[in-house]
């Protein structure tokens, strides 16, 4: 994955630079034939399985995951200039196992997470290409050991890889440079930017230049979360609305699954069906103000929602 965006820089100039990924964690469900004590032994057979009904609850194997964050030292461009950086990092391997009781109180299956070791480095360098102006490149390689029998075991792979990597970026005394309306000097600079994987736009409020998100999805400047959505629902987008109408749907044991899942599944099912009729309504698509295209050519920037 590699981010590339153009930087203004005042004399002494600083970058920080953080880096974020998903790290994912497989959950799997264990039966036990007969009700044991805990801790089982280990001479004590467990069959893993889809899912396991305990009373009124259903637990499911699934992967869940952790959120990772790699932050860099802050760099003056004009050192990053003379001297690239490069940092290495790495998480897990991991393991644990909870105890799941019955009715009589003992154990009538686990739930097991593992987690393999990531590993991966971060590049980061700086090139001079005007008066006062860089380009910034950031590259981020995963180098974790994998062994896949199966090269079709896409579950297996995710749980070596970082899942929706996204770069923050930050300056100080200097300017981050929109990639998709720079100003017309820079234009061709801008558009020689090789981002790979990832899509880098301004963030804050319209015509601040100090923050940049490189991200796994296509953006916009400035992008905002939509007033609409009630409360803390998907994504604070238009999608909220699709996946509340799909909740609404869900039958009454596929509700009570949904709530056994895990803490976020159970607030996002309460929620939803919390809300009021005009809230509903409101996350029906909203026009927002109409902007001209720029006279340079680039793109409208406007919220998301």
């Amino acid at each position: 994955m590699q981010t590339q965006c153009l930087a203004r820089s005042e004399s002494h100039a600083v970058l920080s630079v953080s880096v974020r990924f998903l790290h994912l964690v497989a959950r799997r469900v264990g039966a036990l034939d007969q009700p044991q004590e805990w801790p089982i032994a280990e001479s004590v057979p467990v069959r893993f399985v889809e899912s396991l009904r305990v009373g009124e609850d259903v637990l499911h194997s699934w992967q869940e995951a952790i959120e990772r964050e790699v932050p860099l030292d802050d760099a003056m461009l004009t050192d990053l200039a003379e001297t690239p950086r490069s940092v290495v990092f790495a998480f897990g391997p991991s393991a644990d196992r909870e105890p799941v009781r019955g009715g009589s109180g003992k154990v009538v299956g686990t739930i097991e997470r593992q987690q393999s070791r990531v590993e991966g480095a971060i590049d980061l360098s700086a090139e001079r290409v005007g008066d006062n102006l860089y380009r910034v490149t950031i590259r981020i390689e995963n180098r974790s050991p994998i062994v896949i029998d199966r090269p079709d075991d896409r579950d297996l792979a995710l749980l070596h890889a970082l899942v929706s990597t996204h770069t923050i970026l930050g300056i100080r005394d200097g300017a981050l440079i929109s990639l998709l309306d720079p100003p017309e000097p820079l234009r061709g600079l801008a558009s020689a930017c090789q981002n790979v994987g990832t899509w880098p736009v301004l963030v804050g409020s319209e015509g601040d230049a100090d923050t940049m998100l490189s991200s796994p999805i296509i953006l916009y400047d400035y992008p905002q979360i939509a007033p609409e959505s009630p409360g803390d629902l998907f994504d604070s987008t238009e999608i909220d609305e699709i996946l509340t109408l799909r909740i609404m749907t869900l039958s009454d044991e596929e509700k009570r699954t949904m709530s056994t899942l895990d803490a976020r599944g159970r607030a996002l099912l309460e929620r939803t069906e919390a809300l009021a009729h005009g809230e509903l309504m409101g996350l029906h698509g909203t026009f927002r103000e109409f902007r001209p295209v720029s006279d340079s050519g680039g793109p409208n920037r406007g919220p998301l929602g």
